[in-house]
C-alpha cells in the first residue's frame, strides 16, 4: 500500500454484456429460458484493473456506463464502503432494486478485486477467511429435463462427492412427486435431496407437497411459495416436516429486504446472491443480519464469486453450484476454482479474485448496449 497515493484514483469504469445460449431449453416452476446474460464490469486505477460481473439483463451494462461511471471516476479506489454508498445514491432516481442493484453488484465485486490487486493480496486474504472451503450443493435438475436426464445429473453430482443436490419443481404438482421419487432412487442415500419451486405453489398446495416430499427424505424446500409472501413462508416454516428446511432470500436486494424476511421468521435458511444484493459489500451486510438472527446463510449461484465471500462469512452454510453459471464461468474465465471433496476453496496464490476474462472467447456472445 505504501506509495500508492494518487495512483488509487479510479481512472476508468467500463461495462459489457454477453448473451450465452443454454445447452438446451431450460425451465423451472415459473420461468423458461434459452440463454443467460452476463454483465461484466471493469474498473481501473494505477494501471491495475479489477473485474466483476452479474447475471442479469444487458440493461445493467447501461446503468454502469451511464449512471455509475461518472459517479466513481476520480474517487479513491481503496474506499470500498464509500464507493458502495456513492453508487447507491447515484441510482436513486432509477430505484435501488432490480437492474440497478445488479449493476452495483458487478461494480462492487470489481472494486474489491481492484483493491486486492492494488494491495497485492487475494480477495480472501483481504476479506479474512473463516473457513478453508465452502460446502457445495449441485443445482440444476430443470423441469424441462426428462426424468432420465434429471436422474443422471443428480447422480453424477452425488458420485463426485457432493453431499447435497437440488432439482427444480413447480410445473406440475403430480409430476413433481414422481420426479422427486425418481431423483431419490437415483442418488440413494449418498446425498441430501433439495427441491426448489421458485414460488410456483399456493400455500396449501405447498404444504401438501411438503408432506409428500418428506417421504423421499427431501431436506430443503426452497421458495415453496413466492418470496414476497412472507406470511406464506412463515406458515411453511411452522408446519413443514421437522427435518425439512425452508429457504428463500435470493431476491433480496438490500439489507432492508433481508431484515424484513428475517424479522418475519419466514425461513430456516436465508439466501443471498452477491450478483444481486450489492456485491461483496451487500453480501457481508446480509451475513451480519443472519448472524444477528442466529440463522445460516446460503450462497446463491455464481460459485466463482461466492467462494471468496462465502469463505469469509462465518454463518455461511453452503454454496449453490448452479449448472448454468458453472458452465459460463468455465467458458469465459480462466482461474475458476474446481470442486474438491464436495467443497470449493478460494484461490490464495495471486492478487484479487484470481479470474482472467477470456475477451476473445467471449466476443461471439457480445451484446451491444
Amino acid at each position: 500500500m505504501k506509495g500508492l497515493g494518487s495512483q488509487c484514483r479510479i481512472d476508468e469504469l467500463r461495462s459489457a454484456a454477453y448473451m450465452i445460449p443454454t445447452e438446451d431449453h431450460e425451465s423451472d416452476g415459473t420461468l423458461a429460458w434459452d440463454h443467460t446474460t452476463l454483465v461484466l464490469a471493469r474498473v481501473s486505477a494505477g494501471g491495475v484493473e479489477g473485474l466483476g460481473y452479474s447475471y442479469t439483463s444487458s440493461a445493467a451494462a447501461r446503468v454502469i456506463s451511464e449512471g455509475l461511471r461518472s459517479a466513481l471516476l476520480g474517487a479513491d479506489a481503496l474506499a470500498t464502503p464509500k464507493l458502495w454508498l456513492t453508487m447507491r445514491r447515484a441510482v436513486r432516481n432509477l430505484g435501488g432494486f432490480g437492474i440497478a442493484s445488479h449493476a452495483i453488484s458487478a461494480v462492487d465485486v470489481a472494486l474489491w478485486d481492484l483493491k486486492a490487486k492494488l494491495l497485492g493480496v487475494p480477495v480472501i486474504t483481504l476479506l479474512g477467511s473463516a473457513r478453508s472451503g465452502v460446502p457445495l450443493y449441485g443445482s440444476g435438475g430443470f423441469t424441462s429435463y426428462s426424468e432420465p436426464q434429471l436422474c443422471a445429473q443428480l447422480q453424477g453430482w452425488a458420485e463426485r462427492g457432493f453431499e447435497q443436490v437440488k432439482m427444480k419443481i413447480g410445473r406440475d404438482a403430480l409430476a413433481d412427486v414422481k420426479r422427486v421419487e425418481a431423483a431419490r432412487r437415483a442418488i440413494g442415500d449418498r446425498a441430501q435431496l433439495f427441491v426448489d419451486a421458485n414460488g410456483a405453489y399456493s400455500r396449501k398446495q405447498a404444504l401438501a407437497q411438503a408432506e409428500r416430499f418428506a417421504e423421499a427424505n427431501v431436506s430443503w424446500f426452497e421458495e415453496p411459495v413466492s418470496s414476497e409472501d412472507l406470511p406464506g413462508l412463515r406458515l411453511m416454516r411452522d408446519r413443514a416436516p421437522a427435518r425439512m428446511q425452508i429457504a428463500a432470500g435470493e431476491y433480496c436486494y438490500d439489507s432492508y429486504d433481508f431484515e424484513r424476511m428475517l424479522s418475519a421468521e419466514a425461513v430456516d435458511v436465508i439466501q443471498a446472491d452477491v450478483t444481486r444484493c450489492g456485491g461483496f459489500t451487500g453480501f457481508l451486510q446480509a451475513a451480519a443480519l443472519a448472524d444477528a438472527h442466529g440463522l445460516p446463510l446460503s450462497c446463491h449461484c455464481a460459485p466463482a464469486l461466492h467462494v471468496h465471500v462465502g469463505s469469509a462469512a462465518s454463518c455461511v452454510l453452503n454454496l449453490e453450484y448452479f449448472h448454468d453459471h458453472v458452465r459460463i464461468e468455465r467458458m469465459l474465465f480462466d482461474g475458476c476454482p474446481e470442486p474438491r471433496d464436495g467443497a470449493l476453496v478460494a484461490q490464495n496464490t495471486s492478487p484479487g479474485l484470481g479470474l482472467t476474462f477470456k475477451t476473445s472467447d467471449a466476443q461471439r456472445f457480445a451484446v451491444s448496449h
